[in-house]
């Protein structure tokens, strides 16, 4: 399908994708008080499915109500529109649902706090591309890791972590286009008091050299329905797995360490701050559940199938 004939759904209305607009004064533009959660669409023997559709509604709404927006739908209206917008949309890879403030504001406080609903369904890689010849999907198999050591990007007295707003993402933007500018892939947020956070789309797991899976507790990282899925796939797996505080100096000791997201699925970290990572090669626990977790996305798992929704025959 091309871009042009993509239909977002906005407040109800399916809108053509080139005319789903807002005003360049918008208080969302603005001030960075969009919140928006990202969802993903798989291919499985029953039909396109959505990836744990539920739990991302719900952290929307949560992300919602901890920037103090109100949308003024439910779960189970936003879950239909979601299904709505893909059945209109054929071949769509991903979704993305935003609430937003489209009212002109001056203030920071808006006078017009009304929020608008909005789902796009589109293939990132294809539709995307239509914007930016040439451009090519990220396909890797492991990233080069900087530990991100100037900005401590996740503390409890500002937006937390666990808000999926615009605005949280402008400070790790800038941390790493430095650090690819240095030649490393993805950067590694702290908190406040030095201890590892996650990186700014993804959660961080390393696996100890007992074996046992860890990753930093959920105080100050995202809520990550990617993060939730695998830990519950390594206990199912029969490893140990624990939440807890993590230092920089642990990762570096680690036997392995991966990334976990919608996008990234379990994706096994090289390196940080240049050093290898174990082997410098995915260790067998990160190929472990990153071939598990590919397995139930593709439906390919009765025990987990649950977490996929059809799109069709989908309620």
């Amino acid at each position: 399908m091309e871009t042009l004939e993509r239909q977002i759904w906005v407040d109800g209305r399916l809108v053509p994708w080139g005319d789903a607009t807002v005003h360049l004064l918008s208080h969302s533009l603005q001030r960075g008080s969009l919140v928006f959660d990202y969802m993903s669409v798989h291919a499985c023997p029953f039909g396109p499915a959505v990836f744990r559709l539920d739990e991302h509604v719900q952290r929307f709404l949560h992300s919602c109500e901890l920037t103090g927006l109100r949308p003024g739908l439910s779960a189970r209206e936003i879950r239909a529109a979601i299904l709505e917008t893909l059945r209109v949309n054929p071949g769509a890879r991903a979704v993305k649902l935003s609430g937003f403030l489209a009212s002109l504001e001056i203030d920071v406080v808006p006078v017009d706090d009304r929020v608008t609903i909005s789902i796009a369904a589109y293939d990132p890689a294809a539709d995307l591309a239509a914007y930016e010849p040439g451009r090519a999907a990220a396909g890797r198999e492991s990233v080069r890791l900087w530990i991100e050591k100037e900005r401590k990007n996740r503390r409890a007295d500002i937006v937390p972590a666990q808000a999926k707003t615009a605005a949280n993402y402008a400070s790790p933007m800038v941390a790493k286009a430095r650090a690819r500018a240095a030649g490393y892939d993805e950067i590694l947020l702290i908190d406040e008091f030095g201890a590892v956070a996650e990186g700014p789309t993804t959660n961080i797991f390393l696996v100890d050299r007992e074996g046992a899976v860890v990753t930093p507790s959920i105080e100050r990282v995202l809520l990550g329905v990617t993060r939730a899925s695998v830990i519950e796939i390594a206990r199912h797996d029969g490893y140990l797995v624990r939440e807890t505080v993590v230092r920089p100096e642990q990762l570096m000791d680690a036997a392995e360490v991966f990334l976990t997201g919608t996008s990234a699925g379990v994706l096994p970290v090289e390196s940080i701050d240049g050093r290898p990572v174990g082997g410098g090669a995915p260790g067998p626990v990160s190929r472990a559940l990153r071939h598990h977790f590919a397995r139930i996305i593709a439906g390919e798992d009765e025990a987990f199938v649950h977490w996929l929704t059809p799109v069709e025959g989908g309620n």
